[in-house]
This record gives structure tokens, C-alpha cells and sequence, in this order.
């Protein structure tokens, strides 16, 4: 029952968060069809977040499931085995880009595998997806905020195993639920949409690279038949990374051609979509905000400066990646100060929280409420000591 009830609330989520993206990326379309200069602001936005987020996660994810692969790590078998270290490895699992070393230690507590600790550390550790938005941006502050909340989490769970013991709030029973490093959104779509998939993200990554370098893609490339080369390619491979992720079920299981496509990659594949959604779906925010009431966002937040990062904080407490994909655009577009992305980095839970509700819903919200302990305390001694 464990099981179903992971999936079944990790599957309404996902649905719920399609239905919405799908429903305002067709409205935003449909008026920049009708409005020519609000319609050269939503292209670029989309080939914006395809060639420099979509193709940095799907290189990073390509090479981390492929590493799995590669030298067959048993990561939840390892993590059992820890011992004393089980804190540490949890919230190291917790602090990587994405939700799945996090989900790994959720599922594993439950089945008494792993300390009430080692949940609070991978939960504090944890950014989830807005990781990869980090990193692809500000490489420099990302990696410093994956090290601080591997530091936190780290801390922070062994402290509660001191205090509570490794036991506390385990549930009775001890289902022994599969190991679900991925979204519910997990695809398995057909060889020939594979395959496109692939033919654009290759040259994206390409163009990702050049544009971290600052060249001007769309002059590299200019040509007699097309005017922006490079904007249209992103548009295109980000809308078709929505496309994939919104499909509907025909196109995701029970293709004889599944058997053909490596399972690093249908996850590559699959992960990438979910975040490029959120990560367009942001983009389009702000620009639409922009384009519509041209206020400058910095200045009108910079009056409540000191409850920013209480702010961040108190989202850090929704599940999911979505609201914590568009704190940290707000961070990367300079509306938001770094002490509020720091607090909401430490709160939130990511995708993670879906199976803890589910699994053991008492366990979920106290870890949930614990973890704004340590990112107040972070986010608000950032703010006043540098900010």
C-alpha cells in the first residue's frame, strides 16, 4: 500500500503541475501570436533556458546515470552499510543537483534502513532541481551552496540523532518500498522521439557552451536563410522538452522499441523535460511581468528586504521543485538577495517530500519544520552579516 500511495501522491502533483504549465505556455503562445514584439520576448525566453539550463542538466545528468551504469554502484545497499557515516552519506546524497539521492534516503528510513537524521540531513542538504538552474548560471555560488548544505545537513542530522535517537518517529510497520530515484514523470517514450530528442540536444549543449563564453551564438551562425539560427534552435528543443514532458500517455509506455533505449538515458531524458518545464515556465514569468508593467523588481522588493529571506523560507516548506525553481530565477535575476536563496536552499525538500508525506506523513512534516531551523538561522546570519 506503501507504494501506491507514493505513487498515487507523487502522480496528482505531477499532474496538477502539467496541467498548469500546459495551460499558460498555450495562452502565452497564442498572444505572441497575435502580439509580433511580445512574441520575439517568449522565443527568446524558451531558447534561453533550453541552451544555457536544458543542456547543461541533460550533460550532467547523462554523465551521472551513466556512471551508475557504468560501475554498478548499489547506492542504497552502501548507504545501509554506513554506519556512523550514514549521516554524512545522506546529506552528500541529498546536497548532488536533482531530488533523487534525496528520494533514495526518504524510501530507505521507512524501511528502517536508515536514521530519522539521515532523513533531516538529505532534506536540509537537499536544492532539488533549482540546483541545476544554479550551477548552469552562477557555477561559483552553486557549488558554494551545495557545500553549505551538505555542511548543514550534515550537522544538523547528526545533532538530531544525539537528541531523539536513531529510531525517532520510524514508523511501525517497515514496508520495503523500490528504490525511485526519479520523477513521476518518468518516461519511456518511442525510439523515433528519442532519437529527435537526442539530434537536438546535442548541437544544444554545443551552443550551451558557447554561450557560458559570451559569444553571440546567433552572429556565429548567422546565414542567408534564417535570422536567428541558434534562438530558434533552443525554441524549438525547449518546447519539444515540454512537449515530452506534458505528453499524453500514448506516447509513454508499451512501445516494442522500449527494450532498445538504455535506461541512463530515458532517465537523462526524463529528469531534463521536468526541469526545462519549470525552468521555461519561470522565464516566461518574469519576462511576461517585464514586458507587461516594466517595474523594476528589485527596487519594489528591496523595501521588505528584511523578511526576504523569511520569505524564501516559508516556500522552501512547499513540496516540489517549481516554487524553488522560481525563487532561485528570482536570485539569478537580481530581485532576491543571496541570503533568501541560501534560507530557501536549506528548507526545502524538493520532490523528496512526496514520498516522506506518503510513506510517513508525521516524519515528513517534522523534518519539513526542522529544517527551517537551521535555514533562518543561516539565511538571516547571511543577511546580516554581509547584506
Amino acid at each position: 500500500m506503501a507504494d501506491a500511495s507514493v505513487a498515487s501522491t507523487r502522480l496528482n502533483s505531477v499532474n496538477s503541475q502539467k496541467l498548469v504549465i500546459t495551460l499558460f505556455i498555450l495562452s502565452v503562445l497564442g498572444y505572441g501570436l497575435l502580439n509580433h514584439e511580445f512574441g520575439e520576448i517568449v522565443i527568446a525566453s524558451i531558447a534561453d533556458a533550453y541552451i544555457q539550463v536544458t543542456s547543461f542538466v541533460a550533460a550532467t545528468l547523462f554523465l551521472f546515470y551513466g556512471i551508475e551504469r557504468l560501475f554498478k554502484i548499489d547506492i542504497t545497499k552502501k548507504l545501509s552499510e554506513s554506519g556512523n557515516f550514514q549521516v554524512f552519506f545522506a546529506a552528500l546524497l541529498g546536497a548532488l543537483p536533482g531530488c533523487g539521492g534525496a528520494i533514495i534516503v526518504v524510501t530507505r528510513y521507512v524501511s528502517g534502513s536508515l536514521s530519522f537524521g539521515s532523513v533531516l540531513a538529505t532534506l536540509t542538504a537537499t536544492m532539488g532541481d533549482a540546483a541545476f538552474l544554479l550551477i548552469a548560471k552562477e557555477p561559483t555560488t552553486g557549488l558554494f551552496i551545495m557545500g553549505l548544505g551538505l555542511f548543514v545537513g550534515t550537522i544538523t542530522g547528526y545533532a538530531v540523532d544525539k537528541i531523539h535517537g536513531k529510531d525517532f518517529l520510524r514508523p511501525k510497520t517497515s514496508p520495503n518500498p523500490p528504490v525511485d530515484n526519479s520523477h513521476a514523470s518518468r518516461q519511456s517514450n518511442s525510439l523515433v522521439l528519442i532519437r529527435f530528442w537526442v539530434m537536438l540536444i546535442i548541437p544544444g549543449i554545443a551552443l550551451g557552451i558557447l554561450a557560458a563564453f559570451q559569444v553571440d551564438i546567433d552572429a556565429l551562425l548567422a546565414n542567408p536563410f534564417i535570422a536567428q539560427p541558434g534562438t530558434y534552435l533552443g525554441f524549438i528543443g525547449g518546447l519539444f522538452c515540454v512537449f515530452l514532458w506534458v505528453a499524453p500517455s500514448f506516447l509513454k509506455k508499451g512501445t516494442q522499441n522500449n527494450a532498445k533505449i538504455p535506461a541512463y538515458l530515458r532517465d537523462t531524458i526524463a529528469d531534463t523535460n521536468f526541469v526545462t518545464a519549470w525552468v521555461v515556465f519561470a522565464f516566461l514569468i518574469f519576462e511576461i511581468w517585464m514586458f507587461s508593467f516594466n517595474i523594476d523588481l528589485e527596487s519594489l522588493f528591496s523595501g521588505f528586504a528584511l523578511y526576504l529571506p523569511l520569505i524564501a523560507v516559508v516556500i522552501g516548506l512547499l513540496p516540489g521543485c517549481g516554487p524553488q525553481v522560481i525563487v532561485t530565477s528570482m536570485y539569478i535575476g537580481g530581485i532576491i538577495p543571496l541570503s533568501a536563496q541560501i534560507g530557501n536552499a536549506i528548507s526545502n525538500d524538493g520532490d523528496a517530500l512526496f514520498p516522506a508525506i506518503a510513506l510517513a506523513p508525521k516524519t515528513a512534516i517534522v523534518a519539513t519544520l526542522y529544517s527551517t531551523i537551521p535555514a533562518l538561522i543561516f539565511g538571516y546570519g547571511w543577511f546580516f552579516m554581509f547584506e
